[in-house]
């Protein structure tokens, strides 16, 4: 069976322990039939024999030596089952650590279409509750299926040696309980995969609404986001008490069968004794281990819903486990090289689910110019400058760093030779030095304070509590669009990286913070080729070049004169805004 290869491929390291647990669970298990056995013994020689009266006065070290056997082996069977158990969490708290390693690596290892299609809040569900239920079903589900095997086998075994017709009526049970249990997991399965998956829903809408509670209280949509979660949490209520009454259904047969047992025992049995078939003694030992026939028998249920609980959480968990990456590291240097940062792409066209985004692009940057891009929403400029770094391959044509396919390149070295600033500027609950720092963690606090400087942002982070060592909250919380937008900055120019990429990163600024950093730009200490996303002509006009996008194609391209001498696209950009500032200006002065 797959699923148990799975487990045990991922017990690497820890096998030997978990065999040792598994031959100590059939061991301890087995030594159940000793006391019954033990306590058969005293019964007949000392209390219902015929020579009972004379055996105690005659066999007292023999009735001594009998309950003291009796607790010995109770004490034994207690210390295997604490061993044992420490020997199961060990190896399945180690396992779980594994593999949660592994996720965690092959999710970090997933290019941004991973991303695309699968929900965060499910993620984190694979990441916690199903890998929980699979450290459930190795440390506690496999456990008591041995044992209760074990004690099943060992009881029946010990009561065909005692008398065989007595057995046979008590396994008459057996195979109604078998096919209860069989109706019982083929029913309930669906159920538990649908559970799963409605559990996953809620947490996607808990975490969504935990990282947007800004833009939630900035609408007053509180009460839709209650009620929106009320329902995912009812969906899954109802679905799990589904789960349960599926179990409820089936529990008074399993039960009822179980306690049959007690009842064959004591007809069949009395009637055996009776006609003295068995002894008291004999009689005695099938009462005291009649339970280890029912409580596996009234475990079944118990072990199935469990099971097809592993069965649906694994299942989630396998779909990380075995997930390949469609961009990986196929070229692995010795030494990484720093690029000289030309660019260049070479018929390039793009689909996303099909929907072309860009198409047929060709266009060539030299190292250290400074190209802009502009364009109308949903143009394609993100997505372009995405496919440099990789976070996407294109569809068809090139994109080449240096003369070189970036295909072909290996992907730290081709992600670490670029710095990029994105729009959506993501800070993470560190301080703000950190943050500055997390592409070169070597940097010293001077170093920090100059990239800082250079992004326009030393001032304000001075005037903060604890300077740089202030800890901003999670996603930058605390902070304005214009203060996450400079340390983003920062952080970009902080690895000195021959290609930094702007996607707007300058939109939250005012005029005069913008033309600050762009003059920190133009005079940069290092080599770098750059591209700059923006939609203000004062951010395009010093570019060297400007790309004009629209429906994902190059309609133009030139200088900042040029393009106003086209009258296009970027005439008319241009034209707006300067109008707007006009407009602003004479309304200003008319007050």
């Amino acid at each position: 069976m797959f699923q148990l290869k799975w487990l045990w491929h991922n017990l690497l390291g820890d096998r030997t322990r978990y065999i040792l647990a598994l031959c100590l669970s059939v061991v301890g298990s087995s030594l159940t039939i000793i006391n019954p056995y033990l306590g058969q013994r005293i019964v007949d020689t000392f209390i219902t024999g015929g020579d009972a009266l004379t055996n105690l006065t005659d066999k007292r070290g023999l009735l001594i030596g009998l309950c003291i056997g009796m607790i010995g082996f109770s004490l034994l069977r207690t210390g295997l089952s604490y061993f044992t158990t420490l020997l199961y969490e060990r190896a399945s708290q180690n396992m779980l650590y594994r593999i949660r390693i592994y996720l965690y690596n092959k999710i970090q290892g997933q290019d941004m279409s991973y991303y695309d299609r699968n929900r965060t809040g499910d993620l984190m569900t694979k990441m916690t509750g199903d890998l929980d239920m699979v450290r459930h079903t190795m440390a506690w589900i496999i456990k008591t299926i041995i044992e209760s095997l074990t004690v099943f086998l060992a009881a029946v075994v010990y009561f065909f040696y005692i008398d065989v017709e007595l057995t046979l009526w008590l396994l008459i049970l057996s195979p109604p309980i078998f096919i209860v249990a069989f109706l019982f997991a083929k029913r309930v399965r669906p159920m538990y995969i649908d559970l799963r998956e409605r559990l996953s829903q809620l947490n996607t809408t808990t975490q969504e609404n935990i990282a947007g509670n800004r833009v939630v209280k900035a609408f007053a949509r509180e009460e839709y986001e209650v009620q929106k979660f009320t329902e995912k949490n009812v969906h899954y209520a109802s679905a799990n008490k589904a789960a349960a009454m599926v179990w409820l259904d089936y529990f008074p047969y399993l039960e009822t069968l179980a306690q049959a047992f007690n009842v064959i025992l004591m007809i069949v049995g009395g009637l055996l004794v009776m006609d003295d078939r068995i002894t008291f003694g004999e009689f005695s030992a099938f009462t005291a281990l009649i339970w280890g026939l029912s409580n596996p028998m009234r475990n079944i249920g118990i072990i199935i819903n469990d099971i097809q609980r592993f069965f649906a959480s694994l299942n989630k968990i396998v779909d990380i486990y075995y997930s390949h990456p469609g961009i990986v590291n196929e070229h692995k240097p010795i030494v990484k090289r720093r690029y000289q940062g030309r660019i260049e792409f070479d018929r390039v066209s793009f689909k996303y689910n099909n929907a072309m985004v860009l198409e047929n692009i060709s266009f060539a940057i030299n190292p250290g110019e400074t190209i802009a891009i502009m364009g109308a929403t949903g143009s394609g400029k993100t997505t372009l400058i995405n496919l440099i770094p990789r976070f996407y391959d294109v569809t068809q044509g090139r994109v080449l760093i240096d003369g070189t396919d970036v295909r072909k390149l290996e992907l730290d070295e081709l992600r670490g030779n670029i710095g990029v600033a994105t729009q959506d500027v993501l800070l993470f609950s560190d301080t703000i030095d950190g943050n500055v720092a997390y592409g070169n963690p070597d940097l010293s606090e001077e170093e920090v304070m100059k990239f800082a400087r250079l992004a326009a942002a030393n001032d304000f982070i001075r005037k903060m509590p604890e300077g740089y060592d202030t800890i901003i909250g999670e996603r930058g919380v605390g902070l304005s669009g214009g203060q996450k937008q400079r340390i983003a900055l920062a952080r970009a120019l902080a690895v000195q990286p021959p290609i930094l990429i702007l996607d707007d990163t300058t939109s939250a600024v005012d005029l005069e913070t913008e033309e600050h950093i762009q003059k920190s730009l133009r005079e940069l200490e290092f080599d770098c080729t750059k591209i700059i996303i923006a939609q203000r002509v004062s951010t395009t006009a010093s570019a060297d070049r400007i790309l004009i996008l629209d429906n994902g194609r190059v309609i133009e391209d030139g200088t900042h004169a040029e393009l106003l001498a086209k009258k296009g696209y970027y005439y008319e950009v241009f034209m707006l805004q300067n109008e707007g500032i006009g407009r602003q200006a004479t309304a200003h002065g008319q007050k």
